[in-house]
């Protein structure tokens, strides 16, 4: 797989299991506090979209990931 699938995989995986422990009616509630880490995911994927500048896109290129 391409950097940008890898990208698109670990922000929707982040989103999800952000969402299903900050979300009071789920079985595996922790805190509404994990939802500030939903707002985190959605934050940076919108800078990306300007700037270019994604550091889990940094972090994958050095385990080898294909670019592109």
């Amino acid at each position: 797989m391409t950097v940008n699938r890898w990208v698109r995989v670990f922000a929707g995986l982040f989103v999800l299991v952000s969402l299903v422990l900050g979300v009071e009616g789920s079985p595996l509630f922790v805190s509404k506090n994990w939802l500030w880490f939903t707002g985190f995911v959605g934050l940076n994927l919108f800078q990306s979209g300007f700037t270019k500048f994604c550091p889990l896109e940094i972090i994958l290129k050095r385990f080898g990931a294909k670019a592109g």
